[in-house]
């Protein structure tokens, strides 16, 4: 639902043996796109042609869509993100863990050394073979949990089945969303309107309550919130409402949780190429030119944010909480 190097360095040539050897006869690991052409002498890259630009193809899934269908196919970091051991021995939870941003993070995760159980609606279930396979080329162990969030008892039995299998728990991502396209209030039924507070606002309360008797001091709780938090268009009503309360739930619980050493942060991402778009989250119209309204002309990858979900979890942020951490191409705030 509710996600691609230059993000990190790593010496130890280990995993990344493991991620070419299984990339040789899987070519989910052979994702991404080539950016030679954009790379100067020095290795650094032109942000505004590093990735694809609008226009893009008149393209609709039914919700909540799949990366494998899409075209061009997103950039989660499956080729490009190389580790560095930032997160070794932890143990995350991601919900929307699939695709878009939670892919992303899953994969970087794995790829600095965590060990990572992902959420997914149960349609998704193709996009999440391929993020369980990324995760155990890694040499970490994956597991899936596939769930309804609307549902409080399942939101419960996630974060059991989570810390049993991973032995513990360590980093919280709540990333999974709901995003629907309306033009006019009238547009919005009862019905949708519960469904996208459900999954974007009583799925993070749930989890959280059932994760906090797992966490410990040096824990971390990350959201995921929006541009639309701070500059909501006027199509994305109940959206937008909750990228808001996300941003206010991490503020308010990061100063409950700051004397237990619990760092809550959040990462508010700009428009980004994932199957939110494609799924009812853009009218056609705006998927055509999807991005372009930004300095930068283009939407980001789900990858140009791993590096801020990875920082965010990570020893050397421990002054960091109460954050929200942008990525938007030059639009909007924070």
């Amino acid at each position: 639902m509710e996600v691609k190097n230059t993000i990190s360095r790593r010496s130890a040539l280990t995993g990344m043996g493991a991620v070419l050897a299984a990339a040789a006869f899987n070519p989910i690991l052979a994702n991404g796109f080539e950016n030679a052409e954009t790379q100067s002498a020095n290795g650094s890259e032109d942000p505004t042609t590093k990735y694809p630009r609008p226009p893009f193809k008149e393209q609709s899934q039914p919700w909540p869509g799949l990366v494998s269908k899409m075209d061009p196919r997103p950039d989660h970091g499956e080729k490009s993100y190389k580790g560095s051991g930032r997160l070794k021995g932890r143990r995350a939870l991601i919900t929307g863990g699939d695709s878009g941003m939670g892919r992303a993070a899953a994969i970087a995760y794995a790829r600095e050394g965590a060990d990572v159980a992902i959420n997914y609606y149960p349609t998704e279930e193709e996009d999440a073979r391929e993020v369980i396979q990324l995760i155990k080329a890694e040499g970490r162990k994956a597991v899936a949990i596939p769930g309804d969030l609307r549902n409080e008892s399942f939101c419960v039995s996630l974060v059991e089945q989570a810390a049993k299998a991973l032995g513990g728990l360590d980093i919280i991502v709540n990333n999974a969303a709901r995003q629907q396209t309306h033009a006019s209030i009238l547009d919005i039924s009862t019905e949708e309107f519960d469904w996208t507070m459900k999954t974007n606002i009583y799925a993070p309360f749930w989890i959280i309550k059932a994760a906090l008797p797992y966490l410990k001091s040096g824990s971390s709780i990350i959201g995921t919130s929006s541009v639309q938090a701070y500059a909501p268009t006027e199509d994305l009503y109940d959206y937008a409402q909750t990228k808001a309360a996300t941003t206010n739930y991490i503020k308010s619980l990061a100063k409950q949780l700051g004397p237990k050493g619990i760092r809550v942060n959040g990462v508010a991402p700009g428009p980004i190429w994932t199957p939110l778009q494609v799924s009812g989250g853009a009218t056609m119209e705006k998927l055509k030119e999807f991005g372009s309204q930004t300095p930068m002309g283009r939407p980001g990858q789900p990858v140009e944010l791993a590096s801020i979900y990875v920082q965010l979890a990570a020893n050397d942020a421990s002054y960091a909480t109460g954050q929200i951490y942008g990525a938007s191409g030059g639009e909007g705030n924070p």
